[in-house]
């Protein structure tokens, strides 16, 4: 497993940095999963029911609701507008058993360029158009919440990587 990520900038604005981190915390995720058979993404490692196809499967909702349904006020799209959220409110990461290990990464990597595209970096100031637990939050803090959910289930991968195949690293 060759590691092509790019390190964020270590002398930017604040976009830039914030961009830089949570692009360089995507691209880990892919190393992690990058590779690997279906099968090997909806293996589960006891006692954890975490698998790294939910993983992918869960950080492509948390791309779209963040960027596009809070920030932007769009209504969710395919798959996530069918979803049974009220039967499952952990559909994301439950559902991924069912997905081909290409359709996983399909969904992911067309979230995060949706994404991208969607975050109006030039003001992080500006509001999001719903409401988040009674506030609207800025574009900066929905990039510092990408960050931390990325950190941590890049964290997350690393021990599932390492449970499946004995890779370890960065």
């Amino acid at each position: 497993m060759e590691d092509t990520r790019t390190d964020p900038p270590v002398a930017a604005g604040e976009a830039a940095t914030l961009t830089g981190f949570l692009d360089f915390l995507r691209e880990t995720v892919a190393l992690k999963t990058d590779g690997l058979t279906t099968a090997q993404l909806h293996q589960g490692h006891p006692p954890s029911a975490m698998t790294l196809g939910g993983m992918l499967k869960h950080l492509a909702f948390v791309e779209d609701y963040w960027a596009g349904h809070v920030l932007l006020g769009r209504d969710p799209g395919p798959p996530w507008d069918a979803a049974p959220w009220d039967d499952d409110p952990d559909w994301d990461w439950h559902s991924a058993a069912s997905d081909d290990a290409a359709e996983l990464r399909h969904l992911w990597r067309t979230a995060v360029e949706g994404s991208r595209a969607d975050l109006p970096l030039d003001d992080l100031d500006r509001l999001s158009a719903l409401e988040r637990r009674g506030q609207r939050v800025s574009v900066r803090y929905v990039l510092v919440h990408l960050v931390e959910e990325y950190a941590r289930h890049a964290g997350h991968a690393d021990l599932l990587r390492e449970a499946l195949d004995g890779t370890t690293g960065e």
